[in-house]
């Protein structure tokens, strides 16, 4: 899975250069908050290497119910690199999107 390169965002972490996105717009379930905010990481040196998908505890900023919700900022999406490496993420091979929840 690659993510769209439109919209995404560059990020170095530990010499390694990353893209994250935000989904553009909330899902249905996001946009009531029944699920949580979300985004998605890879190399930006590889092309077609395995995704980290990483859930928050957090809702969505732009959520339809007005629930308040911290923005996603460099700092936490470069500590959500590093703890998806310590928890097995292989960003160089390719293969399924890595799931690592920070929503517990």
């Amino acid at each position: 899975m690659a993510l769209n390169k439109r919209g995404s965002r560059p990020i170095v972490v530990d010499g390694n250069r990353y893209c994250w996105l935000v989904r553009r717009k909330p899902t249905y379930s996001q946009g009531l908050t029944w699920s949580p905010l979300s985004f998605a990481v890879e190399r930006a040196d590889l092309a077609g290497c395995a995704t980290l998908v990483v859930r928050l505890a957090s809702p969505r900023p732009d959520n339809w119910m007005n629930a308040v919700a911290p923005p996603v900022l460099p700092s936490l999406v470069a500590s959500a690199i590093r703890q998806g490496l310590e928890r097995g993420w292989q960003p160089e091979r390719p293969g399924s999107p890595f799931m690592l929840d920070l929503g517990r």
